[in-house]
């Protein structure tokens, strides 16, 4: 009751300010579980694509976002839940199993987990190449993969800035991805690699974005290295 109280009172003022566009819409589905796949470009993205989708978008967010003190603070958690986040410890070796297992208990109750394949957000606007979480969740659980492109998102919260400029926000929903033929092959790399590929191809074409066969956080670390 209260993630929807908080949708439809942030919600309105996210409407009237960016007033999101959307296509597509109609291949989310209307019931049971899927994995809403998408390209990260920004902080904001955790907050419009739960917007535009009528049933509840569950993503994993870091713990810092809800312990935050002060009236910021306080504005941050309220948001967070708003969008149906939930706070996973994402430091230490174990951050990827637990990310996992939190999509898992999602996907098992029918709902609807959202993902960023790359892992973290895009250091320049281009499309990196994706982990295979995404390809786990699929096999494991058997539900279908539905890509999602965020296409001006960076462009209006680039990274630094706090708030978005205003403007449109523009999202392109594509049809879904069912992987159930490779159910038998839960485990094996070369077919997690293969899908989680398959679900990035779909994201170039969603988003035109240029693809990087490269991990996005290799590629922040070489350059605060330089």
């Amino acid at each position: 009751m209260i993630y929807w109280v908080l949708k439809a009172t942030l919600g309105s003022l996210l409407w009237a300010v960016w007033r999101p566009q959307v296509e597509g819409l109609e291949h989310v589905p209307e019931g049971g579980p899927a994995i809403l796949a998408s390209n990260h470009l920004s902080v904001s993205d955790s907050f419009f694509l739960p917007l535009v989708v009528k049933r509840r978008v569950t993503f994993i967010a870091k713990e810092e976002y809800f312990t935050g003190t002060g009236l910021k603070g306080w504005f941050v958690r309220m948001f967070m839940s708003a969008v149906g986040a939930i706070p996973v410890d994402r430091a230490g070796g174990a951050a990827a199993n637990a990310s996992l297992d939190t999509g898992k208990r999602v996907l098992s109750e029918g709902r609807l987990f959202g993902i960023y394949p790359e892992g973290t957000r895009s250091p320049d606007g281009r499309l990196y190449r994706g982990k295979t979480g995404v390809a786990r969740l699929a096999l494991q659980t058997g539900s279908p993969v539905v890509p999602v492109a965020m296409l001006n998102t960076g462009e209006l919260q680039p990274i630094g800035k706090r708030i978005p400029h205003r403007g449109r926000v523009q999202i392109r929903i594509g049809p879904s991805l069912d992987f159930n033929r490779y159910r038998e092959l839960v485990g094996d790399r070369f077919i997690e690699r293969a899908v989680t590929d398959e679900v990035m191809d779909a994201l170039r074409e969603l988003s035109g974005q240029p693809y990087v066969d490269e991990y996005a956080a290799k590629r922040k670390g070489r350059d605060q290295e330089a």
